[in-house]
């Protein structure tokens, strides 16, 4: 189905501009891309710990996020490259999602007291599948949507992405007090049927015949490009920005599963908490912040939001003094949800205006590794960090680490410019 033609949306009111055929198709790319990712970094790490694997084995296990990093390098040869069926984008879309079903599954079966090393390869292959699907559907969703769409389009798609977090940090978390993990971890692909649904529905948003004619082109002419339009030093602290802006929350939140279970909650508590708590804050989030961005623009939403993200860091440290208190957990999972989820719908919508659709996918892939690269390397030693200063003390060092990606909005995102 082909999406159709959509009004200005800053002429729209704002529950007119949120209703639309392009802002449902940004839900489904949100809940397709996000389940894997939430999956390797919510439900694997509670089924690690509930089966006794350490926290240093469960932090060291962010490195199989590698690809999330590199996926720039396989990104043009997506650009490149169309497969024999549904198209550039769709093609690799279901390639991706029937991959992403089988590696999941697979993870299972797997007794990770007994073979640690090979939950890893099985896990890694999760993470290559994911990013490369991420590839695909960023660079379909910045050919779908209009320049003034993308705040509100990676808005919409940002809380959609987290709320597929539910299904592996919620339910998946339940599950796993009354299923075998073999059962939960197959449950958890079948959810990926809805990003193949989503493929089959949609029709290609861009045109094949704009594809590379060339490897050498796909992989040269997007750097190429990115450079010539900014010019070197501005693309450089593009660059730099990139890489901060996320580091505190992203290590704030790699062990939150861990950081739960150990201050005393139940595998329960946890899921059924951040269901009701995240579910709300992320639907309300994601319309405010969206509705703000049209508003208000990227620059700003990046300040306000910016703000939100780094004063959410302050409740995981508040709730570790305070201890297994339900009403703290679900004030600190809203305010989390909230913050960090603002932050990133803004962070996103960033990224996309600074790519040109002609090159979407691999610009797409270089900007969004590059913003990973804190949670794969990072995340890598948060356990370590943990079990050497505390929880408490662990939440305050990433706080200080989240600003200095804010005080870089001075120069790449001036209040006062919208470009």
């Amino acid at each position: 189905m082909q999406p159709q033609p959509s009004p200005d949306v800053t002429d729209l009111p704002w529950y007119r501009a949120i209703f639309t055929q392009q802002m449902f198709i940004c839900v489904l790319t949100g809940l397709a891309s996000g389940l894997p990712l939430y999956f390797l970094i919510q439900l694997v790490p509670a089924w690690l710990r509930s089966e006794g694997v350490g926290l240093t084995e469960i932090g060291l296990f962010a490195l199989v996020g590698f690809p999330y990093n590199w996926k720039f390098v396989w990104a043009p040869l997506m650009d490149r490259y169309v497969p024999p069926f549904l198209g550039r984008r769709r093609g690799w879309m279901l390639i991706t999602q029937i991959a992403l079903m089988l590696s999941m599954a697979a993870l299972g079966f797997i007794d990770p007291t007994m073979s640690v090393g090979l939950v890893a390869y099985v896990a890694a292959g999760v993470a290559f599948f994911s990013a490369s699907q991420d590839v695909v559907l960023d660079a379909y969703r910045r050919e779908l949507l209009k320049d003034k769409e993308l705040g509100l389009g990676n808005a919409i798609h940002v809380q959609a992405y987290r709320l597929a977090g539910l299904v592996p940090g919620s339910l998946g978390v339940i599950m796993g007090d009354y299923f075998p993990w073999s059962t939960v971890f197959m449950v958890m692909a079948g959810f990926m049927l809805i990003g193949v649904a989503m493929t089959f529905w949609v029709s290609e948003a861009g045109d094949d015949s704009a594809a590379p004619l060339t490897l050498r082109a796909a992989v040269v002419e997007p750097f190429k490009e990115f450079v010539q339009r900014n010019g070197l030093g501005s693309a450089l602290w593009l660059l730099t920005f990139l890489f901060l802006y996320k580091l505190g929350d992203n290590m704030a939140t790699a062990l939150s599963s861990p950081f739960y279970l150990d201050i005393g909650f139940s595998l329960t508590e946890i899921g059924t908490i951040a269901k009701t708590a995240s579910l709300t804050a992320a639907i309300i989030g994601g319309l405010v912040g969206g509705v703000i961005m049209i508003r208000l623009g990227i620059n700003r939403a990046l300040w306000l939001f910016g703000v939100v993200q780094l004063l959410s860091i302050f409740g995981f440290a508040a709730l570790a003094e305070i201890g297994p208190n339900r009403l703290a957990l679900t004030l600190v999972i809203i305010f989390e949800y909230l913050g960090v989820g603002l932050g990133t719908a803004a962070f996103t919508a960033f990224i996309a205006r600074a790519t040109t659709p002609a090159y979407a996918a691999t610009q797409f892939a270089l900007f969004t590794a590059l913003a990973a690269l804190p949670r794969t390397f990072a995340n890598a030693t948060t356990g370590a960090i943990v079990e050497v200063v505390g929880w408490t003390n662990f939440y305050l060092l990433c706080a200080g680490l989240a600003i200095p990606g804010m005080l870089m909005l001075i120069k790449v995102a001036p209040w006062s410019a919208e470009r």
